[in-house]
């Protein structure tokens, strides 16, 4: 149950927002780019050296994902466990030869730090355009070999090898001698 003291209120809020925020992995940056509200302005109310407006509060609860009156609740219980079924795991068509790519990471996270867990059959390639500016990629063979090209630059990977490698360049990840199955993280600053 929320308090009805005001001060009760304006203590809570800061702790609460930036409790949101960490436990979704977002950066002060990424909240301000995905509320539209300031870094510094979202700074200042999780420091509590700021009371946001009420649209202000909105556009943060949304970004956030955060239910408005559940942030205010004293009562809140601790974070709990996301779950998604396999069947229900988002996944990527048309993208790629042979290749079926299946989304890990929380859908917030897009543009920011993505996790994919990609399939490829005999001959299956991935290529890709150039993500944003410093972005990049860390490949982990699960099974099978992969050639990854990243700019002029390629390299094999048997089962169990890692490459990081820039993704704000033409990239691709290419199946040899069969299928392959790989993990991936794209990191974009």
């Amino acid at each position: 149950m929320a308090s009805d003291r005001p001060a009760d209120i304006l203590n809570l809020l800061p702790q609460r927002l930036k409790q949101a925020r960490q436990r979704q992995g977002l950066s002060l940056d990424a909240v301000a780019k995905l509320s539209g509200v300031s870094r510094s302005m979202v700074s200042q109310i999780e420091r509590g050296e700021s009371s946001p407006t009420v649209a202000t509060l909105w556009n943060l609860t949304r970004a956030l994902q955060v239910d408005f009156a559940g942030l205010l609740d004293e009562n809140q219980p601790p974070p709990g466990i996301e779950y998604v079924a396999s069947a229900q795991t988002p996944t990527i068509g048309g993208h790629g030869r042979a290749c079926r790519i299946r989304i890990l990471s929380a859908p917030e996270q897009a543009g920011i730090h993505e996790v994919y867990d990609l399939s490829f059959g005999p001959g299956g390639a991935l290529e890709s355009e150039p993500h944003g500016a410093g972005a990049r990629e860390h490949l982990t063979v699960i099974e099978g070999r992969l050639r990854v090209r990243s700019g002029d630059a390629l390299q094999v990977l048997n089962t169990g090898d890692t490459a990081r490698y820039a993704a704000d360049l033409p990239h691709a990840i290419e199946a040899l001698d069969g299928p392959a199955r790989a993990f991936l993280i794209v990191e974009t600053p």
